[in-house]
Protein backbone atom coordinates (compact mmCIF):
# COMPACT_ATOMS: atom_id res chain seq x y z
CA UNK A 1 0.00 0.00 0.00
CA UNK A 2 2.51 2.30 1.04
CA UNK A 3 4.63 1.76 -2.52
CA UNK A 4 1.35 2.28 -3.67
CA UNK A 5 0.87 5.17 -2.55
CA UNK A 6 4.58 6.75 -3.52
CA UNK A 7 3.48 5.64 -7.21
CA UNK A 8 0.48 8.07 -7.06
CA UNK A 9 3.09 10.67 -5.99
CA UNK A 10 5.42 10.39 -8.28
CA UNK A 11 2.76 10.22 -11.12
CA UNK A 12 0.99 13.65 -9.78
CA UNK A 13 4.47 15.20 -9.64
CA UNK A 14 5.21 14.15 -13.26
CA UNK A 15 1.90 15.63 -14.20
CA UNK A 16 2.39 18.72 -12.87
CA UNK A 17 6.00 18.46 -14.42
CA UNK A 18 4.48 17.84 -17.71
CA UNK A 19 2.09 20.59 -17.60
CA UNK A 20 5.25 23.45 -16.26
CA UNK A 21 7.04 21.86 -19.67
CA UNK A 22 4.17 22.43 -21.80
CA UNK A 23 3.27 26.05 -20.76
CA UNK A 24 6.94 26.91 -21.38
CA UNK A 25 8.06 25.34 -24.15
CA UNK A 26 5.71 23.45 -26.45
CA UNK A 27 3.54 25.33 -29.09
CA UNK A 28 1.45 22.49 -29.28
CA UNK A 29 0.26 22.97 -25.76
CA UNK A 30 -3.32 23.34 -25.92
CA UNK A 31 -3.77 20.24 -27.95
CA UNK A 32 -1.66 18.04 -25.57
CA UNK A 33 -2.99 20.66 -22.59
CA UNK A 34 -6.60 18.89 -23.82
CA UNK A 35 -5.21 15.43 -23.87
CA UNK A 36 -3.79 15.36 -20.69
CA UNK A 37 -6.57 17.12 -18.89
CA UNK A 38 -9.17 14.19 -20.05
CA UNK A 39 -6.96 11.30 -18.96
CA UNK A 40 -6.55 13.38 -15.73
CA UNK A 41 -10.50 13.27 -15.45
CA UNK A 42 -10.80 9.73 -16.30
CA UNK A 43 -8.02 8.44 -13.88
CA UNK A 44 -9.05 10.80 -10.90
CA UNK A 45 -12.81 10.21 -11.00
CA UNK A 46 -12.64 7.04 -8.60
CA UNK A 47 -10.26 9.28 -6.22
CA UNK A 48 -12.96 11.47 -5.64
CA UNK A 49 -13.94 15.56 -6.82
CA UNK A 50 -11.06 16.78 -3.86
CA UNK A 51 -7.78 14.97 -5.39
CA UNK A 52 -9.56 15.94 -8.74
CA UNK A 53 -9.18 19.75 -7.96
CA UNK A 54 -6.15 19.48 -6.66
CA UNK A 55 -3.96 17.18 -8.80
CA UNK A 56 -5.85 18.92 -12.19
CA UNK A 57 -4.99 22.62 -10.52
CA UNK A 58 -1.51 23.36 -11.83
CA UNK A 59 -2.73 22.11 -15.71
CA UNK A 60 -6.53 24.33 -15.53
CA UNK A 61 -4.22 27.62 -14.81
CA UNK A 62 -1.71 26.54 -17.59
CA UNK A 63 -4.19 26.48 -19.67
CA UNK A 64 -5.97 29.36 -18.25
CA UNK A 65 -2.89 31.53 -19.13
CA UNK A 66 -2.82 29.89 -22.31
CA UNK A 67 -6.49 30.96 -23.24
CA UNK A 68 -5.99 34.77 -22.42
CA UNK A 69 -2.24 35.53 -24.05
CA UNK A 70 -0.07 35.18 -21.19
CA UNK A 71 2.03 32.60 -22.04
CA UNK A 72 0.98 31.82 -25.59
CA UNK A 73 4.08 34.54 -26.68
CA UNK A 74 7.74 34.96 -26.82
CA UNK A 75 10.22 37.29 -27.64
CA UNK A 76 9.57 41.06 -29.40
CA UNK A 77 6.06 41.72 -30.18
CA UNK A 78 5.12 41.68 -33.96
CA UNK A 79 3.38 45.34 -35.06
CA UNK A 80 -0.85 44.72 -34.67
CA UNK A 81 -2.78 46.94 -37.00
CA UNK A 82 -6.35 47.64 -36.83
CA UNK A 83 -8.48 51.10 -38.03
CA UNK A 84 -11.54 52.37 -35.90
CA UNK A 85 -13.95 54.59 -37.10
CA UNK A 86 -13.81 58.20 -35.93
CA UNK A 87 -16.49 60.52 -34.96
CA UNK A 88 -17.73 62.80 -38.16
CA UNK A 89 -16.03 60.66 -40.67
CA UNK A 90 -12.35 59.16 -41.41
CA UNK A 91 -10.74 56.36 -39.50
CA UNK A 92 -8.03 56.48 -36.40
CA UNK A 93 -5.31 54.01 -37.32
CA UNK A 94 -3.49 52.30 -34.48
CA UNK A 95 -0.67 49.71 -34.37
CA UNK A 96 0.00 48.05 -30.92
CA UNK A 97 1.93 45.40 -29.29
CA UNK A 98 0.66 41.77 -30.84
CA UNK A 99 1.37 38.37 -30.41
CA UNK A 100 -0.02 37.04 -34.09
CA UNK A 101 2.42 36.74 -37.37
CA UNK A 102 2.90 39.57 -39.58
CA UNK A 103 1.55 39.21 -42.93
CA UNK A 104 2.42 41.31 -46.44
CA UNK A 105 0.59 44.51 -46.91
CA UNK A 106 -0.28 47.18 -49.57
CA UNK A 107 -0.83 50.72 -48.93
CA UNK A 108 -1.02 52.37 -52.22
CA UNK A 109 2.64 52.83 -53.40
CA UNK A 110 4.13 51.44 -49.42
CA UNK A 111 4.79 47.57 -48.66
CA UNK A 112 4.71 46.50 -45.25
CA UNK A 113 4.16 44.07 -43.04
CA UNK A 114 1.96 43.63 -40.08
CA UNK A 115 -1.06 41.90 -37.98
CA UNK A 116 -4.09 42.95 -39.18
CA UNK A 117 -6.70 43.14 -36.81
CA UNK A 118 -4.27 40.88 -34.73
CA UNK A 119 -4.66 39.29 -31.30
CA UNK A 120 -3.76 42.40 -28.19
CA UNK A 121 -0.82 42.30 -26.21
CA UNK A 122 -0.34 44.26 -23.22
CA UNK A 123 2.90 46.39 -23.88
CA UNK A 124 3.69 49.05 -21.21
CA UNK A 125 0.57 50.61 -20.75
CA UNK A 126 1.22 54.00 -22.63
CA UNK A 127 -0.98 55.30 -25.71
CA UNK A 128 1.02 57.88 -28.27
CA UNK A 129 -0.50 60.01 -30.62
CA UNK A 130 0.75 60.72 -33.93
CA UNK A 131 -0.70 64.29 -35.57
CA UNK A 132 0.46 63.89 -39.34
CA UNK A 133 1.51 66.86 -41.32
CA UNK A 134 -0.37 68.60 -43.94
CA UNK A 135 -2.06 66.21 -46.53
CA UNK A 136 -0.67 63.25 -44.75
CA UNK A 137 -1.59 59.41 -43.85
CA UNK A 138 -0.64 56.99 -41.41
CA UNK A 139 1.41 55.07 -44.03
CA UNK A 140 5.25 57.96 -43.75
CA UNK A 141 4.77 57.69 -39.90
CA UNK A 142 5.05 53.16 -39.90
CA UNK A 143 8.68 53.83 -38.65
CA UNK A 144 8.46 55.34 -35.88
CA UNK A 145 4.95 53.43 -35.34
CA UNK A 146 7.26 50.14 -35.09
CA UNK A 147 9.62 51.71 -32.98
CA UNK A 148 7.06 52.82 -30.58
CA UNK A 149 5.36 49.17 -30.35
CA UNK A 150 8.44 47.43 -30.20
CA UNK A 151 9.29 49.37 -26.95
CA UNK A 152 5.77 48.76 -25.78
CA UNK A 153 3.33 51.68 -26.78
CA UNK A 154 0.17 51.50 -28.49
CA UNK A 155 0.07 54.04 -31.45
CA UNK A 156 -2.97 55.72 -32.69
CA UNK A 157 -3.09 58.20 -35.84
CA UNK A 158 -6.25 60.05 -36.30
CA UNK A 159 -7.63 61.15 -39.75
CA UNK A 160 -7.22 65.28 -39.65
CA UNK A 161 -10.31 66.45 -41.67
CA UNK A 162 -9.55 68.69 -44.66
CA UNK A 163 -6.18 68.02 -44.41
CA UNK A 164 -5.25 64.40 -45.28
CA UNK A 165 -4.04 62.16 -47.80
CA UNK A 166 -7.55 61.46 -48.89
CA UNK A 167 -8.81 65.25 -49.06
CA UNK A 168 -6.44 67.78 -48.71
CA UNK A 169 -8.95 70.47 -49.39
CA UNK A 170 -8.65 73.25 -46.02
CA UNK A 171 -5.14 73.21 -45.35
CA UNK A 172 -3.64 75.79 -42.42
CA UNK A 173 -4.91 77.93 -39.98
CA UNK A 174 -8.74 76.08 -40.52
CA UNK A 175 -7.51 72.88 -40.27
CA UNK A 176 -4.84 73.70 -36.64
CA UNK A 177 -8.18 74.61 -35.13
CA UNK A 178 -9.72 71.69 -35.66
CA UNK A 179 -6.48 69.67 -34.62
CA UNK A 180 -6.41 69.50 -30.74
CA UNK A 181 -10.28 68.47 -31.00
CA UNK A 182 -9.41 65.61 -33.29
CA UNK A 183 -5.85 64.06 -31.23
CA UNK A 184 -8.75 64.05 -27.82
CA UNK A 185 -11.29 62.45 -30.22
CA UNK A 186 -8.37 59.40 -31.07
CA UNK A 187 -7.72 58.75 -27.42
CA UNK A 188 -11.27 58.43 -26.67
CA UNK A 189 -12.11 55.96 -29.59
CA UNK A 190 -8.74 54.21 -28.38
CA UNK A 191 -10.26 53.90 -24.88
CA UNK A 192 -14.13 53.08 -26.38
CA UNK A 193 -12.21 49.78 -28.04
CA UNK A 194 -12.97 46.53 -25.85
CA UNK A 195 -9.52 45.10 -27.61
CA UNK A 196 -7.21 48.28 -26.76
CA UNK A 197 -9.13 49.86 -24.12
CA UNK A 198 -8.40 46.93 -21.54
CA UNK A 199 -4.46 46.87 -21.87
CA UNK A 200 -3.59 50.97 -21.78
CA UNK A 201 -3.74 53.38 -19.12
CA UNK A 202 -5.35 56.93 -20.47
CA UNK A 203 -4.00 59.41 -17.48
CA UNK A 204 -0.45 59.68 -19.19
CA UNK A 205 -0.80 60.21 -23.02
CA UNK A 206 2.29 61.18 -25.63
CA UNK A 207 1.61 62.94 -28.58
CA UNK A 208 4.09 63.30 -31.41
CA UNK A 209 3.45 65.82 -34.70
CA UNK A 210 5.61 67.19 -37.47
CA UNK A 211 4.72 69.84 -39.52
CA UNK A 212 1.34 71.10 -38.81
CA UNK A 213 1.11 68.08 -36.66
CA UNK A 214 4.10 69.65 -34.91
CA UNK A 215 1.66 72.96 -34.61
CA UNK A 216 -1.23 71.16 -32.96
CA UNK A 217 1.28 69.04 -30.54
CA UNK A 218 2.75 72.80 -29.46
CA UNK A 219 -0.97 73.81 -28.87
CA UNK A 220 -1.24 70.61 -26.77
CA UNK A 221 1.91 71.17 -24.46
CA UNK A 222 -0.01 75.18 -24.14
CA UNK A 223 1.06 76.97 -26.93
CA UNK A 224 -1.50 79.64 -27.92
CA UNK A 225 -1.87 81.47 -31.47
CA UNK A 226 -4.38 83.09 -33.81
CA UNK A 227 -4.66 83.74 -37.27
CA UNK A 228 -3.62 87.20 -37.25
CA UNK A 229 -0.44 85.95 -35.72
CA UNK A 230 0.05 84.12 -38.73
CA UNK A 231 -1.14 86.87 -40.84
CA UNK A 232 1.50 89.33 -39.25
CA UNK A 233 4.64 86.89 -39.85
CA UNK A 234 3.82 86.34 -43.74
CA UNK A 235 3.35 89.87 -44.25
CA UNK A 236 6.57 90.63 -42.95
CA UNK A 237 8.90 87.44 -43.73
CA UNK A 238 7.24 86.19 -46.62
CA UNK A 239 9.99 86.18 -49.11
CA UNK A 240 12.54 84.24 -46.40
CA UNK A 241 9.65 81.65 -45.58
CA UNK A 242 7.40 81.14 -48.62
CA UNK A 243 6.20 77.75 -48.02
CA UNK A 244 5.06 78.19 -44.63
CA UNK A 245 2.96 80.76 -46.02
CA UNK A 246 1.40 79.34 -48.79
CA UNK A 247 2.33 75.34 -48.40
CA UNK A 248 2.98 73.60 -51.46
CA UNK A 249 0.54 75.50 -54.39
CA UNK A 250 3.84 77.61 -55.86
CA UNK A 251 7.59 78.44 -55.21
CA UNK A 252 10.02 81.42 -55.73
CA UNK A 253 12.00 80.96 -58.53
CA UNK A 254 13.97 83.98 -58.64
CA UNK A 255 12.55 85.68 -62.03
CA UNK A 256 10.08 88.03 -62.78
CA UNK A 257 7.10 85.85 -61.48
CA UNK A 258 8.02 86.42 -57.90
CA UNK A 259 6.85 89.80 -57.60
CA UNK A 260 3.14 88.81 -58.67
CA UNK A 261 3.22 85.54 -56.80
CA UNK A 262 4.06 87.63 -53.69
CA UNK A 263 1.53 90.56 -53.90
CA UNK A 264 -1.37 87.58 -54.52
CA UNK A 265 -0.35 85.66 -51.65
CA UNK A 266 -0.07 88.41 -49.41
CA UNK A 267 -3.33 89.91 -50.57
CA UNK A 268 -4.82 86.49 -50.34
CA UNK A 269 -3.79 86.16 -46.81
CA UNK A 270 -4.44 89.54 -45.39
CA UNK A 271 -8.13 89.35 -46.42
CA UNK A 272 -8.34 85.23 -44.89
CA UNK A 273 -6.59 85.63 -41.83
CA UNK A 274 -7.38 89.01 -39.96
CA UNK A 275 -9.19 87.01 -36.86
CA UNK A 276 -7.17 87.66 -33.61
CA UNK A 277 -9.00 85.10 -31.48
CA UNK A 278 -6.53 83.26 -29.62
CA UNK A 279 -6.63 79.83 -30.18
CA UNK A 280 -5.53 76.47 -27.51
CA UNK A 281 -5.90 73.14 -26.71
CA UNK A 282 -5.63 70.95 -23.82
CA UNK A 283 -6.06 67.85 -23.01
CA UNK A 284 -5.09 66.74 -19.18
CA UNK A 285 -4.49 62.89 -20.39
CA UNK A 286 -1.51 64.23 -22.72
CA UNK A 287 1.62 64.50 -20.58
CA UNK A 288 4.41 64.72 -23.11
CA UNK A 289 4.59 66.36 -26.47
CA UNK A 290 7.26 65.93 -28.97
CA UNK A 291 7.14 68.71 -31.90
CA UNK A 292 9.19 67.83 -35.33
CA UNK A 293 9.99 70.40 -37.70
CA UNK A 294 6.80 72.21 -36.48
CA UNK A 295 4.74 75.21 -38.14
CA UNK A 296 5.55 77.56 -35.23
CA UNK A 297 5.73 81.52 -36.12
CA UNK A 298 1.87 81.89 -35.06
CA UNK A 299 2.32 81.33 -32.00
CA UNK A 300 2.93 83.53 -28.72
CA UNK A 301 6.21 82.77 -27.48
CA UNK A 302 5.08 83.69 -23.51
CA UNK A 303 2.82 81.05 -23.90
CA UNK A 304 5.18 78.41 -24.38
CA UNK A 305 7.49 79.48 -21.82
CA UNK A 306 5.94 77.30 -19.46
CA UNK A 307 4.75 74.10 -21.36
CA UNK A 308 1.78 72.20 -19.73
CA UNK A 309 3.11 69.29 -20.72
CA UNK A 310 7.10 68.06 -21.24
CA UNK A 311 8.31 69.39 -24.31
CA UNK A 312 10.83 67.74 -26.84
CA UNK A 313 12.10 69.45 -30.06
CA UNK A 314 13.20 67.98 -33.05
CA UNK A 315 15.01 70.45 -35.47
CA UNK A 316 16.51 69.74 -39.13
CA UNK A 317 18.99 72.58 -39.57
CA UNK A 318 18.31 72.03 -43.30
CA UNK A 319 14.42 72.63 -43.44
CA UNK A 320 13.53 74.68 -46.43
CA UNK A 321 9.75 74.35 -45.82
CA UNK A 322 9.01 75.62 -42.42
CA UNK A 323 12.85 77.72 -41.70
CA UNK A 324 14.15 76.90 -38.83
CA UNK A 325 14.61 80.92 -36.93
CA UNK A 326 11.16 81.43 -37.74
CA UNK A 327 10.03 78.03 -36.05
CA UNK A 328 11.60 76.15 -33.92
CA UNK A 329 14.32 78.12 -33.11
CA UNK A 330 11.46 80.30 -31.70
CA UNK A 331 10.24 77.62 -29.42
CA UNK A 332 13.33 76.29 -28.21
CA UNK A 333 14.46 80.42 -27.09
CA UNK A 334 10.98 80.27 -25.93
CA UNK A 335 10.74 77.63 -23.86
CA UNK A 336 14.41 77.07 -22.76
CA UNK A 337 15.21 75.60 -19.89
CA UNK A 338 11.60 73.94 -20.04
CA UNK A 339 11.83 71.85 -22.67
CA UNK A 340 14.72 69.71 -24.64
CA UNK A 341 16.05 68.94 -28.28
CA UNK A 342 15.24 65.32 -29.01
CA UNK A 343 17.82 65.65 -31.33
CA UNK A 344 19.63 68.37 -33.58
CA UNK A 345 20.04 67.42 -37.51
CA UNK A 346 22.30 69.62 -39.14
CA UNK A 347 21.81 68.07 -42.58
CA UNK A 348 18.45 66.77 -42.74
CA UNK A 349 15.18 68.55 -44.51
CA UNK A 350 11.71 69.36 -43.76
CA UNK A 351 11.25 65.47 -45.19
CA UNK A 352 13.29 63.66 -42.30
CA UNK A 353 9.85 63.20 -40.22
CA UNK A 354 8.21 60.69 -43.02
CA UNK A 355 10.05 57.86 -42.92
CA UNK A 356 9.32 55.23 -45.60
CA UNK A 357 9.04 58.63 -47.68
CA UNK A 358 6.74 59.02 -50.30
CA UNK A 359 7.79 58.67 -53.97
CA UNK A 360 7.80 62.55 -54.66
CA UNK A 361 7.75 63.49 -58.30
CA UNK A 362 11.12 65.33 -59.48
CA UNK A 363 10.55 69.06 -60.26
CA UNK A 364 7.41 69.04 -57.98
CA UNK A 365 7.16 71.55 -55.15
CA UNK A 366 7.10 68.63 -53.02
CA UNK A 367 9.76 67.59 -53.85
CA UNK A 368 11.50 70.47 -53.95
CA UNK A 369 10.52 70.69 -50.31
CA UNK A 370 10.48 67.27 -48.98
CA UNK A 371 13.73 65.17 -50.34
CA UNK A 372 16.23 64.86 -48.31
CA UNK A 373 19.57 67.13 -48.79
CA UNK A 374 22.55 65.56 -50.60
CA UNK A 375 24.41 64.76 -47.21
CA UNK A 376 21.87 63.39 -45.05
CA UNK A 377 22.49 59.77 -44.00
CA UNK A 378 18.57 58.37 -43.73
CA UNK A 379 19.55 55.15 -43.38
CA UNK A 380 21.54 55.75 -40.22
CA UNK A 381 20.03 58.90 -38.59
CA UNK A 382 16.41 58.48 -38.94
CA UNK A 383 16.40 55.31 -36.26
CA UNK A 384 18.30 57.04 -33.92
CA UNK A 385 16.04 59.54 -34.32
CA UNK A 386 12.64 57.13 -33.85
CA UNK A 387 15.20 55.75 -30.95
CA UNK A 388 15.25 58.61 -29.26
CA UNK A 389 11.61 59.51 -29.47
CA UNK A 390 10.86 56.26 -27.80
CA UNK A 391 13.38 56.83 -25.53
CA UNK A 392 11.34 60.57 -24.47
CA UNK A 393 8.22 59.14 -24.56
CA UNK A 394 9.07 56.26 -21.97
CA UNK A 395 11.05 58.29 -19.33
CA UNK A 396 8.42 61.43 -19.37
CA UNK A 397 5.16 59.65 -19.44
CA UNK A 398 6.80 57.52 -16.41
CA UNK A 399 7.17 60.60 -14.88
CA UNK A 400 3.93 61.70 -15.80
CA UNK A 401 1.87 58.30 -14.25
Amino acid sequence: MIVRHKAIRQLNLGRRFRCAFFCISSPFMMILGKVTLAKALILDRASGWQALIRRSTPLAICLWLLVHGQLGHAGPPTLGFMRLPQPGGGLVTVFYPSSDPELPAVQGPFRFSWAANGRVLKGNGHLVVISHGSGGSPWVHVDLARVLVERGFTVALPQHAGDNYLDPSEPGPESWIKRPSEVSRAIDVVAGSRQLGATLGFESVGLFGGSAGGHAALTMAGGKWSKRRFRDHCEAHIREDFSSCVGFFTLLKGNWLDGPKLWLAKFVIAARFSDDTVQAGFDPRIKSVVAMVPFAADFDPASLMQPVTSLGLVIAERDINQIPRFHAEAVLAACEPRCEVVMRLPEAGHGAMLAPTPPLELGSVAHHLLSDPANFDRGLLVPQLNSRIADFFLRTLAVGS
